[in-house]
């Protein structure tokens, strides 16, 4: 598996909140962060410690994909016309493993990256194993034939976890999927709340 699937409910953890909204996670049981110093009562967070947290969750939450990435994707969204926040949010939806985890190929985001990098995917008829691939609307994404009948797939499609946001069009039969429209921020199925503007805030500081 991805190498941070065994660490991910640590992510939850650390956040205080069930940031995938999975009825597993710890966070619903303990709300305080893993450790033995976990249960100490937490102060006051800075300005600084407050955008580093909501920029910490929202990263944490498209499978904790690396700083360097994250960052990547923060200066490309600066560089678009409009709100910068919106435009990471639409980069971020963008992505080849997260229009994978959305479309429900998968149980989770983790999963969809070692989907898409294992080639288990195809965009517009072609294999691509880029979890960071940048899908444009009207993209058509499906699972390759072969991988159609694996137990993580099947799984995946049968939950009633979470539901298909409309941007995407599936078709459940084929395991295809259309990617209609870059979404807004509001339009994105987050399970917590998720703050770009300060993340956008962080960044430029």
């Amino acid at each position: 598996m991805s190498k941070r699937h065994s660490a991910k409910y640590k992510i939850d953890r650390r956040m205080g909140e069930n940031i995938w909204g999975r009825p597993k996670s710890p966070a619903n049981r303990r709300e305080y962060g893993p450790g033995q110093h976990g249960q100490r009562r937490k102060g006051k967070l800075s300005d600084y410690g407050v955008q580093l947290r909501a920029k910490q969750k929202l990263k944490g939450y498209y499978g904790n994909i690396s700083e360097k990435q994250f960052h990547k994707v923060y200066v490309e969204a600066s560089r678009l016309k409009g709100d910068t926040s919106e435009n990471l949010i639409g980069l971020l939806e963008r992505r080849l493993d997260a229009i994978v985890y959305r479309s429900k190929f998968v149980p989770t985001v983790f999963a969809a990256r070692q989907f898409v990098s294992h080639g288990h995917v195809k965009v517009n008829g072609k294999r691509v194993n880029v979890c960071s691939y940048l899908c444009k609307p009207g993209d058509v994404i499906e699972v390759r034939e072969k991988s159609k009948q694996m137990a993580l797939v099947l799984e995946a499609v049968q939950s009633n976890e979470r539901d298909v946001p409309d941007y995407i069009d599936l078709d459940g039969n084929k395991l295809t999927a259309t990617f209609n429209r870059v979404p807004a921020f509001s339009d994105v199925p987050y399970p917590v709340q998720m703050e770009p503007n300060l993340v956008v805030e962080f960044y430029s500081r």
